[in-house]
C-alpha cells in the first residue's frame, strides 16, 4: 500500500509518535474535512500497525463495537467486534466523530482510556487486558450542533488532544495540487474562494467548505468539467439547500473562479 498523502500543518506528526509510546488515547478536534481521518491513516502507515476505523452515528452502539453471539447452524458462537478485535491483537482503533455514537460506546471505553487498559465484555462475564499495542484514537467535531453533541469533560479529560482547522492558503493549494495534479494556479483560485465563503459568517451556514470540497472540484476541473460548473456541484451545492443562499455564493465562486 502506498503511503497516504498528508501535509503536517504544525507538530501532529511529533505529537502522535509520542503519544503512541506511551499508548495514551488520542482525540483529533476539528471541522468536517480538514484532514483528520487522513492524518491517522498517514500515522498508521508510519508507524508500520493495523487501523481498524469506526464511522460513528447515532446507532452506532457499545454492541457493534464489543461483539455479539450469533447463530452459526445449530450453534450459538462469539463473533468479536472490531474494538475487541484490535484490544486483543494490538492493533489502532479509530472511532471517528465519537460523539455521534450512544452514551454506552463512551461508556464500553472508560476502563481502555485510564490506567486500568481492559475491556469488559459483560455477556462473556469476561475482561480483558489491552495489547501492549492497542491504541485508542478519536475524532469530534466541536462545532457541530453544538450544546447537542458535546463530549464530557470525563470523556475529554481521558485523552491527549489536538486541533486541526483548515489549513493556510499556501498549504492548503499544495494539498489540492497533490491530491488531483490540477494547476498551481487553479488551486490557489479555489483555495481563495473557500477562505472567502469561511469567512461570510452571516451566512448561518451549518458547516464551511472543507479542504476535501475543494478536492472533490478540483479532480472534476482535473478530467474536464468546466471550473465554475465543478465548483458548483462540488463546493456550493453541498454546503446549503437555501436557494437565495446557493445564488449568492454561486455569483461569488463566478467571479473569483
Amino acid at each position: 500500500m502506498n503511503t497516504p498523502y498528508y501535509q503536517p500543518i504544525h507538530k501532529e506528526i511529533d505529537v502522535f509518535e509520542h503519544t503512541y509510546k506511551c499508548k495514551i488515547p488520542f482525540l483529533l478536534k476539528g471541522p468536517t474535512g480538514t484532514g483528520k481521518s487522513r492524518f491517522i491513516e498517514f500515522m498508521a502507515h508510519k508507524l508500520e500497525t493495523k487501523l481498524i476505523t469506526i464511522s460513528c452515528h447515532e446507532e452506532t452502539s457499545s454492541t457493534d463495537l464489543i461483539g455479539r453471539f450469533i447463530i452459526k447452524g445449530a450453534e450459538t458462537v462469539w463473533l468479536d467486534g472490531p474494538l475487541t478485535t484490535a484490544v486483543k491483537e494490538g492493533h489502532i482503533l479509530y472511532l471517528d466523530e465519537i460523539a455521534e455514537a450512544r452514551p454506552d460506546v463512551i461508556v464500553a471505553i472508560h476502563s481502555l482510556t485510564d490506567h486500568r487498559r481492559e475491556l469488559f465484555i459483560d455477556k462473556l462475564g469476561k475482561t480483558i487486558k489491552a495489547h501492549k499495542d492497542f491504541m485508542l484514537v478519536a475524532s469530534f467535531n466541536p462545532g457541530y450542533q453544538r450544546g447537542f453533541k458535546e463530549l464530557k469533560p470525563s470523556t475529554r479529560q481521558r485523552f491527549v488532544a489536538i486541533s486541526f482547522d483548515y489549513p493556510e492558503a499556501k498549504i492548503e493549494t499544495q494539498i489540492v495540487v497533490s491530491e488531483t495534479g490540477i494547476e498551481k494556479d487553479t488551486a490557489k483560485k479555489l483555495v481563495n474562494i473557500a477562505t472567502k465563503i469561511r469567512n461570510l459568517t452571516e451566512l448561518g451556514l451549518t458547516e464551511t467548505v472543507s479542504t476535501r470540497l475543494l478536492v472533490d472540484a478540483a479532480q472534476l476541473i482535473h478530467v474536464g468539467l468546466p471550473k465554475r460548473l465543478a465548483v458548483h456541484v462540488a463546493v456550493i451545492e453541498p454546503l446549503t439547500d437555501d436557494l437565495e443562499v446557493i445564488q449568492a455564493l454561486k455569483d461569488l465562486s463566478d467571479l473569483m473562479i
